[in-house]
């Protein structure tokens, strides 16, 4: 039995909230990676925000040593993954670095949307499959239902299933067992010239930065002279290490095997994930497939509060990036904000995760406009312009057509709650594309318009189901949409950081309110304020913030009086309507957050 026969790599996937990390905990415990004195809850969820939502952002990897029943060792490297589906782009990498998966699924949950997502994620790309049902200490816990929906609604053979708790520990054992007798060892040859996958790179202030490899072929050792095949750059490799989960130096790394190395690259963009790397003596003829670059999908501006703190702010967004490539950010300024960056994310929680993290960690108070989606705009010269920011639009005579992102959406639901999901599927514009059951529980297949997603609805099919149902997409196409920009108007002048793209229908609707919102929030002057809501040139919503009235005839009496009142009033009458014009309307920082509270509150 050669050396490679004994490597296991596998993933871990489920739904957020499966118990991945903690059975991770649990295996790293049983193989003796951290001393009891070491372990802590979560061990891989390295960030603060992960450890305090719960939740993984980043895929991690351990190498763990294991001795089976039979008395034989195996090497397991497992990687960690996250669940939720703003972080997919993470899970397609770690499964493409493995040959099996252990799917966790909740024995009281059942199968979730985000679990069929990973699933058919690692089924594309033929791993083979231990299904474990976790949390089977909780009195809910149904096992038997839970196998019967992994076989009708995945279609995965659950007689070798493993019942466990990451909680107490039961069933570890039996984990181990199954991993070391079905799941596959790599196929890779020791002899053969260096082949590797580039997994992910990330920043460290210390050492610059760090790239995750799996070898396929041949062996990468320390002071090696490597070339990475997208830009044909060579590097030397200055260290090489496993994470164990504490990082550990070795000599090197042999076929099938996952580790990382250092080589002095201190610019993270010169690593591209999903590269090949290969020995610069003897180069490779042809590239692994790699991974297609995640893309972001929701843009929006984000401004500092306080303008000195721009900087900052700069600073702050540069140093994130150097971790996080998936997320980008380009230089704006708004006449209403001041300066700040448009920035594109892979989702809202995505957006949600660099926000907290730009003012937990690096002090800053951040003002965000309405996030936004990427619209192909298709003018009647033949060209196509992407367009992120609605105050880009060019102007509506020079427009042929404009087309959306559309998204396939899943969502399972108890059925309990399945006619109200319908319902606002369809107040969003959807196409219902199939209808299945599995037990009680519906699986609804719908075409979204991702527009019409990317606000709330997730939180709103959490709320309206108290918790139960789940929601998971992909985006698929961009479909011809008969969008309008909607501008807002106050005293006349537009206010750029407040337009928005919205569908022709609901324009009015949307208008109005906005007008509403913004009557009852921006104070009143001395003189009349509009609010208006327009489309093109053409006004579809308006409210007007009466001006103050100064008192100017308490002190006339006598003779005359009627006609000297009529003169200051005609007086008072010119100054308002010089001050309406020359007047500047201050519109303060809570109007701005009233507006895009909107879309959340409805």
């Amino acid at each position: 039995m050669s050396a490679i026969d004994n490597i296991r790599n596998f993933a871990i996937i489920a739904h957020i909230d499966h118990g991945k990390s903690t059975i991770a905990d649990r295996i790293i415990h049983k193989c003796g990676g951290l001393t009891e004195r070491e372990m802590k809850a979560q061990v891989l969820d390295s960030m603060d925000i992960e450890r305090e939502r719960g939740i993984t952002i980043k895929a991690q990897t351990v190498k763990l040593n294991y001795k089976s029943k039979d008395g034989k060792n195996y090497i397991l490297n497992i990687i960690d993954t996250p669940g939720h589906v703003d972080f997919s782009y993470e899970v397609s990498r770690s499964l493409y670095a493995c040959e099996g998966s252990i799917l966790i699924v909740d024995s009281t949950q059942g199968v979730e949307a985000q679990t069929l997502a990973n699933v058919y994620q690692a089924l594309d790309i033929n791993h083979e499959i231990i299904p474990i049902l976790n949390k089977i200490d909780l009195p809910a816990s149904d096992i038997e239902k839970t196998k019967k929906q992994i076989e009708d609604v995945i279609g995965i053979d659950t007689s070798n299933a493993v019942s466990c708790s990451g909680k107490t520990g039961e069933g570890i054992d039996e984990i181990l067992e199954q991993i070391v007798k079905n799941l596959p060892c790599p196929k890779g040859l020791k002899d053969n010239d260096l082949k590797c996958l580039l997994v992910d790179s990330w920043y460290d202030s210390y050492l610059g930065v760090v790239i995750l490899v799996r070898v396929i072929d041949g062996q990468l050792s320390k002071n090696m002279k490597i070339k990475m095949m997208s830009n044909n750059e060579e590097y030397v490799v200055e260290k090489v290490g496993i994470f164990t989960p504490k990082p550990k130096d070795i000599n090197e790394l042999k076929s099938g095997e996952i580790g990382f190395i250092i080589t002095g690259i201190k610019n993270l963009s010169e690593t591209k994930v999903g590269d090949t790397i290969c020995d610069a003596s003897r180069p490779l003829k042809e590239a692994l497939p790699g991974f297609k670059p995640s893309k972001p999908v929701v843009f929006c501006g984000l401004f500092p509060v306080d303008s000195s703190e721009y900087q900052k702010l700069k600073d702050g967004l540069a140093k994130l990036q150097l971790n996080d490539s998936s997320f980008s950010y380009e230089a704006e300024s708004s006449s209403a904000l001041g300066l700040g960056f448009r920035c594109g994310f892979l989702g809202l929680l995505h957006l949600e995760i660099i926000t907290e993290r730009l003012e937990r960690e690096f002090d800053i108070n951040l003002l965000t406009t309405t996030p936004g989606v990427v619209y192909k705009v298709h003018l009647n010269n033949g060209n196509i312009i992407e367009l992120q920011n609605p105050t880009n639009l060019p102007d509506p005579t020079l427009i042929d057509f404009i087309e959306e992102p559309w998204i396939k959406a899943t969502i399972i639901t108890p059925d309990e709650y399945l006619g109200s999901i319908i319902k606002m599927c369809q107040e969003k514009r959807g196409i219902q594309t199939n209808l299945s059951y599995s037990g009680n529980r519906a699986v609804l297949n719908y075409e979204l318009p991702l527009n019409e997603v990317v606000f709330d609805f997730n939180d709103r099919i959490k709320s309206m189901t108290s918790g139960y149902a789940s929601f998971d997409y992909e985006i698929i196409e961009h479909r011809e949409g008969d969008l309008v920009k909607l501008g807002i108007l106050v005293n006349t002048e537009p206010v750029d950081a407040l337009s928005m793209m919205v569908h022709k229908n609901f324009a009015q609707s949307i208008g109005r309110e906005v007008c509403e919102k913004l009557k009852d929030l921006i104070p009143r002057h001395n003189f009349m304020i509009p609010v208006q809501a327009a489309i093109g040139g053409k006004i579809i919503a308006r409210e007007t913030i009466k001006g103050f009235k100064k008192d100017v005839l308490t002190k006339i009496h006598g003779g005359g009086a009627r006609d000297r009142k009529r003169k200051l009033l005609d007086k008072q009458k010119k100054g308002k309507v010089r001050s309406k014009q020359f007047g500047r309307v201050e519109i303060p920082q809570e109007a701005f957050i009233g507006v895009l509270k909107i879309n959340k509150d409805k």
